[in-house]
């Protein structure tokens, strides 16, 4: 009889194995070995190999959503905007197998925009956009399209750290940190109202 945190451990362990070594790295054979049981165990709890992947990812975007939410309490609509990219990339730079699989690989369950991000199915995004409309609503911001203020946002720090991940700064982990937070207030400053 399985024990009842099985499910647990063999996600743990795909886990190590995904944060050091990347997808390719997880196979049922190597999970189980790290587990302690049989391959054939782990689809007692997984149906396959993708399905333990994107519980992977889907636990993963719900710590950056933690993060996140956190920060929803901040008065300044700014600062929290800028918090949330700061947290973006942190999990990016500590967890970077994770981050490209969760934000760079195609995924068949990924949320799309416009309809699944309106529809408020994005957690993460959710918190970027409350943060935008407070801050057009407040004057920070420029009025019109909260959406479209908030993907620019979110693909203006996608884009650098996908720069970053595919080795075109020649920064240290330092000197890319303080040129993401530069860039993101040129950006703002440029959405001012």
């Amino acid at each position: 009889m399985a024990r009842p945190d099985t499910a647990m451990r063999i996600l743990n362990a795909a886990r190590a194995l995904f944060e050091r070594e990347g997808a390719g790295s997880v196979s049922m054979r190597r999970v189980a070995e790290a587990v302690g049981i049989t391959a054939t165990a782990i689809y007692r709890h997984f149906p396959n190999r993708e399905a333990l992947l994107e519980k992977i990812s889907d636990d993963s975007f719900d710590e950056i959503a933690r993060h996140w939410n956190a920060h929803r309490q901040a008065r300044d609509p700014i600062a929290r905007l800028l918090a949330t990219q700061q947290i973006y990339l942190d999990y990016a730079l500590a967890y970077p197998h994770l981050f490209d699989h969760a934000f760079l690989a195609r995924r068949r369950n990924a949320r799309r925009f416009p309809e699944d991000f309106i529809a408020a199915q994005s957690p993460t995004a959710n918190v970027m956009h409350e943060a935008v409309l407070e801050a057009q609503a407040s004057g920070q911001l420029r009025a019109g399209d909260a959406w479209g203020l908030t993907m620019t946002v979110w693909a203006h720090a996608h884009g650098l750290i996908a720069l970053q991940r595919a080795g075109r700064f020649s920064f240290d982990e330092a000197g890319f940190r303080a040129f993401f937070t530069t860039s993101l207030h040129h950006l703002l400053d440029g959405l001012r109202a």
